[in-house]
């Protein structure tokens, strides 16, 4: 399994299917978060599990693989009063996530950018869509 598929199934494990197991399984055990509000280690996972509401969707959209980074561009809905563009960055250490950052924003649409471009014009539902 490459890096850019445990991500996914990682992803999907623990925010969609909500699975804590999932935390043993893909995150390396001296895991480190660079997420300000999110402490190190698999307790910092645990921990954000009980703030994921029922509703809460993560959509996957580009995800790309360079030696043991994965960066991932996905769509949030629940985790605020809006929806959020995510992009996450993954370090991987002996096939599991060792370290994360992100960079989150609310989404805006269209017609209120400047460009008129959507921030989601690319296939949220395939991550391997091109």
């Amino acid at each position: 399994m490459t890096n850019k598929e445990t991500v996914v199934k990682a992803m999907k494990a623990f925010f969609v299917d909500r699975d804590h197991t999932a935390i043993e399984r893909y995150w390396h055990e001296s895991y480190v978060q660079h997420n300000p509000s999110m402490i190190n280690g698999h307790q910092g996972l645990r921990d954000i599990l009980q703030f994921i509401e029922p509703g809460f969707q993560w959509t996957p959209g580009i995800f790309i693989e360079v030696n043991d980074i994965v960066l991932a561009h996905s769509q949030v809905h629940g985790w605020g009063p809006a929806p959020l563009i995510v992009v996450d960055i993954f370090r991987f250490e002996n096939g599991k996530i060792a370290e994360h950052w992100d960079v989150v924003q609310e989404e805006v649409s269209a017609s209120k950018t400047a460009s008129g471009n959507a921030m989601t014009s690319f296939n949220y539902q395939n991550p391997d869509a091109k």
